[in-house]
């Protein structure tokens, strides 16, 4: 299975939300190796959020290598690969925030990256699912904690 994602998003916890869900429109990546969408509606209790605009946006895009890399052949004498190229994929949300009251909104940005060793989605596929299954967990269990943090500064 590709990367799709189903309309709508159940949001995790944040702190003052309840319930918060997210319906997206599929949406022009910037670049074509991109999926992107942008939230057209908003569910639960989230007061203040926005929906996506021109002037203030909301996507979620992911985006894959533009050329997948592969591992090259081990040194004949050694048995190692000197250099093991990765792949990188990135998961990129921007949403238009106010910097002040009475100001234009300025795009905040959150980026993950996925740096994955070539080679290692054949040869150890369990250990990359295993590591993005805790990853993705620890956002979601952590959500309301690192939005406290980067309101409040406090970690």
């Amino acid at each position: 299975m590709s990367f799709a994602i189903t309309s709508p998003i159940t949001g995790a916890a944040q702190t003052g939300f309840t319930a918060p869900t997210y319906t997206v429109v599929s949406d022009m990546a910037p670049t074509p190796q991109g999926k992107q969408v942008a939230v057209s509606a908003l569910g639960g209790t989230q007061a203040g959020v926005t929906t996506h605009t021109v002037s203030s946006p909301f996507t979620l895009n992911f985006v894959r290598p533009p050329v997948y890399k592969t591992l090259g052949k081990p040194n004949p004498t050694t048995g190692l690969i000197k250099d093991v190229p990765r792949n990188t994929y990135k998961f990129i949300g921007r949403k238009g925030v106010l910097p002040l009251a009475g100001q234009p909104y300025a795009v905040a940005q959150a980026t993950l990256v996925l740096d994955i060793p070539a080679g290692a989605d054949t040869a150890d596929a369990a250990n990359i699912r295993g590591l993005l299954s805790a990853l993705f967990g620890a956002i979601a269990q952590q959500s309301a904690g690192a939005g406290d943090t980067t309101v409040s500064g406090i970690v």
